[in-house]
C-alpha cells in the first residue's frame, strides 16, 4: 500500500474510532496537546513497513490558542475535520463529549514522511527533457508537498520540466510532462503485431505525438486509426 494511503487507511479510522479515554485526565490545555502528540505517535509507530520504500514518519503538533479557557473534561475525542488529511500541514480536531461543557478545538499538525526520492543536480529551465544525469538520490520529505514523488526514474526521464526548478529540490508529478515526439502532419512508420505475424506500413499523424499516449494516423489507403506513440517515428496499432 502507498505510504499516503497508510496515513488515510489506519491513522484516520484509528483517530475516529473513540480512543479517547487517554485525556480523560489531561490538564484542559497543554495537557491535551501532550498526550494528543504521545498518541499519534503511537499510531503512526504501529503503522506497517512498506518493504519497497519505507518512510520515516515524523509528526509534530502546534498549541492551542492561548486565550482559549476550556472548561473541565472527561472525555474528548480526536477528529478530522471535512476533506482534511494528515499529510503534511493539516488540523487535527479535539472535541469533548462528557463535560459540564460542550466544546470543540483545533491543533494544527505537521506529518512529515522521509525517504527516498530523486532530486535535481543543478537547476533546469522550463521545457528542458531530462535525463538519468539530472538528478541523484537523497532523503526528503514526501509530504513537503501534495504532488507526488516520482521515485521510479521511469517515470521521470525523457520527460519536460514544466517550470524552471533548483538543485536539490524533489522530482514531483507536478514538475514533468510527457514529451511531444512528433506534430500532426509527420510522416511516422505504423507497426502492428500479433500472434504469429507483424506488419508496418507508412502512415501521416493527424494529431501530435506523445510517448505513451495514444495518436490518429491515416493510413496511405485514406484510413484512419488509433494507436500508441512508442518513439519519435512508431506508432503502435492495437489488435
Amino acid at each position: 500500500m502507498a505510504p499516503i494511503q497508510w496515513l488515510r487507511s489506519l491513522v484516520l479510522p484509528a483517530l475516529l474510532a473513540g480512543a479517547t479515554g487517554a485525556w480523560a485526565q489531561a490538564d484542559p490545555s497543554a495537557g491535551y496537546v501532550a498526550a494528543t502528540q504521545k498518541w499519534v505517535e503511537g499510531v503512526l509507530a504501529a503503522l506497517p513497513q512498506n518493504d519497497k520504500l519505507p518512510l520515516r514518519m515524523e509528526v509534530s503538533l502546534g498549541a492551542l490558542d492561548g486565550r482559549l479557557r476550556l472548561a473541565p473534561c472527561q472525555q474528548v475525542e480526536p477528529f478530522m475535520p471535512p476533506n482534511m488529511r494528515l499529510w503534511g500541514r493539516a488540523r487535527l480536531g479535539l472535541r469533548c463529549i462528557d463535560g459540564p461543557s460542550r466544546w470543540s478545538v483545533f491543533l494544527p499538525v505537521t506529518v512529515k514522511a522521509f525517504g527516498p526520492a530523486w532530486v535535481l543536480r543543478n537547476p533546469v529551465e522550463q521545457g528542458k527533457v531530462l535525463t538519468a544525469d539530472d538528478a541523484e538520490q537523497a532523503e526528503v520529505d514526501w509530504a513537503e508537498d501534495r504532488s507526488p514523488v516520482l521515485a521510479d526514474p521511469e517515470l521521470w526521464v525523457g520527460q519536460i520540466v514544466t517550470r524552471t526548478s533548483m538543485p536539490g529540490q524533489a522530482i514531483r508529478q507536478s514538475m514533468v510532462r510527457a514529451a511531444t515526439v512528433f506534430t500532426a502532419g509527420t510522416q511516422v512508420r505504423v507497426v502492428a503485431q500479433g500472434q504469429g505475424f507483424a506488419v508496418s506500413s507508412d502512415a501521416q499523424a493527424l494529431s501530435a505525438g506523445v510517448v505513451g499516449q495514444p495518436a490518429r494516423v491515416r493510413m496511405e489507403n485514406g484510413r484512419i486509426l488509433s494507436g500508441v506513440v512508442l518513439d519519435a517515428r512508431t506508432v503502435q496499432l492495437t489488435l
